[in-house]
């Protein structure tokens, strides 16, 4: 991202400066690999307890005791939360894998482009 300008109040000063936001394809690739690495083992690892907390909750249900309900409810809230996260995951790693091919691809017209207005040029001279 680029600002041509900025208005302090008093002058305003206009014309290219440096970009004050970049990326390159590889930290694109490595943090949409770490969201995929990090959503694998949240997968795994978010889970471990998820069948014991659910017999717990189960046998405390049926001996008559209140706590059962709520380890259900916590159970379930743990859940949910569990598959936002995951989801979260997903989504940062598809998008930055979309990302990377979108600006690759992009680079590719942008350079066919290029090579036209070049060849161009050479019959105007």
């Amino acid at each position: 991202m680029r600002l041509n300008g900025v208005d302090d109040g008093k002058t305003r000063q206009s014309g290219p400066r440096d970009p004050d936001l970049s990326v390159n394809q590889d930290d694109l690739g490595a943090v949409g690999h770490d969201a995929y690495d990090l959503r694998t083992r949240v997968s795994k690892e978010g889970d471990h307890a998820r069948p014991a907390t659910f017999e717990a909750a189960i046998g405390l249900t049926n001996g008559n005791f209140a706590s059962g309900s709520a380890l259900l409810k916590v159970h379930d809230r743990w859940n949910t939360h569990l598959k936002t996260l995951l989801d979260a995951c997903a989504q940062i790693s598809d998008h930055l894998n979309y990302t990377k091919a979108a600006h690759a691809k992009d680079d590719v017209q942008i350079g066919g482009d290029l090579i036209s207005v070049s060849k161009l040029n050479e019959y105007l001279k």
